[in-house]
């Protein structure tokens, strides 16, 4: 247990630190916060953190700097987190009320939040076993032409243009477009590739040339549909606090290009008190991430979370402005998706 005022100096290390990128010694902490007692009794309090390994002097008569235990314990003491300010607020309705699908909607959100935070932000599209077929849509183009749509209740709106040689019936366009969304509307989106097989093996003689060329395009709306993915947006961010990483930056980038690790990284990540997960330097048990922070927040559609959002960027990182930012944006995200509040 550590006693109040020695937390209180840790807290004041973490927070000075992040900003000056400066080793914090005994005498700033002084000048600089009203502690009420003399630069020794601080050194004393010093001294207890770092025999808890709160904190290290990176060089020999330096200052103090956290490690990876002391940023958690101060993320694990933070009583609150900063909200957003009301232009900041403001530009995230304005920004995300401008996206007209799911695509460009998760788009705009990595991107905005790359820019409040100043990290590399990520957003991860619903999940396949958590999304269901909305609606089978086709449109006719033109006589050779159809628009094949695939919509989910996610948002998600997949098309495709199908060649139709030879031409085809309005009638038999309504009544395919029927018996596809009688088999799979409504049904999980794991279970689709099945069900419109099975619309094949139904289709009558009339319109079995039809479904012959708009099945396989519509199985392949389902395939990309499913497909894990994560979109990031300002690693440029990253690359100019390549001072914050030791050695080489590179490592860090090939990792969160590198879909498969993240998505199984943020899929083991679970909310805390705050509403957030975060994994701190060493808490990652992925190799290359080992000097990054990850912070995550799950957005919703209907009540349920989907899928989640969050940033990626070096362990001195202002942790409370971070967490503040990526729960407004899941906020957002899930009301702009029409999910609860």
């Amino acid at each position: 247990m550590i006693p109040d005022r020695p937390l209180e100096v840790l807290k004041a290390i973490v927070r000075d630190y992040i900003a000056s990128k400066e080793p914090v010694g005994s005498k700033s902490l002084v000048e600089r916060h009203s502690f009420g007692v003399s630069a020794a009794t601080i050194r004393n309090d010093m001294a207890i953190l770092e025999e808890e390994e709160l904190i290290v002097a990176p060089h020999t008569s330096s200052g103090r700097v956290p490690t990876d235990k002391g940023y958690r314990m101060f993320v694990d003491q933070l009583s609150e987190v900063k909200p957003l300010s009301a232009a900041e607020r403001a530009a995230i309705e304005g920004f995300l009320s401008k996206s007209s699908d799911l695509d460009e909607t998760l788009g705009h959100t990595a991107r905005l939040l790359s820019q409040l935070t100043n990290q590399v932000a990520l957003v991860q599209y619903p999940s396949l076993g958590r999304a269901s077929v909305r609606h089978i849509e086709i449109i006719s183009i033109d006589e050779l032409r159809l628009l094949l749509m695939l919509i989910t209740d996610s948002g998600r709106i997949q098309q495709h243009v199908v060649e139709i040689p030879g031409g085809y019936e309005i009638t038999d366009v309504e009544k395919l477009r029927n018996l596809l969304n009688e088999s799979v509307e409504g049904k999980p989106l794991s279970e689709a590739a099945a069900l419109i097989k099975g619309v094949g093996q139904k289709a009558t003689a009339k319109i079995k040339q039809l479904s012959d060329r708009v099945l396989p395009e519509l199985l392949l709306l389902v395939d990309a549909n499913s497909q894990e993915k994560i979109l990031l947006a300002g690693t440029s961010n990253l690359a100019r606090r390549g001072d914050d990483f030791p050695g080489s930056i590179s490592p860090v980038l090939e990792a969160i290009e590198e879909q498969v690790v993240l998505l199984k990284l943020i899929s083991e990540m679970q909310a805390d008190a705050h509403g957030v997960s975060l994994r701190i330097g060493r808490e990652n048990n992925v190799d290359a991430l080992l000097s990054t922070s990850v912070v995550v927040s799950g957005y919703e559609n209907q009540g349920s979370e989907i899928a989640k959002v969050g940033v990626i960027g070096p362990t001195r990182m202002d942790y409370s402005s971070n967490i503040g930012a990526v729960l407004a944006v899941a906020r957002y995200l899930t009301k702009s998706l029409g999910g609860s509040q």
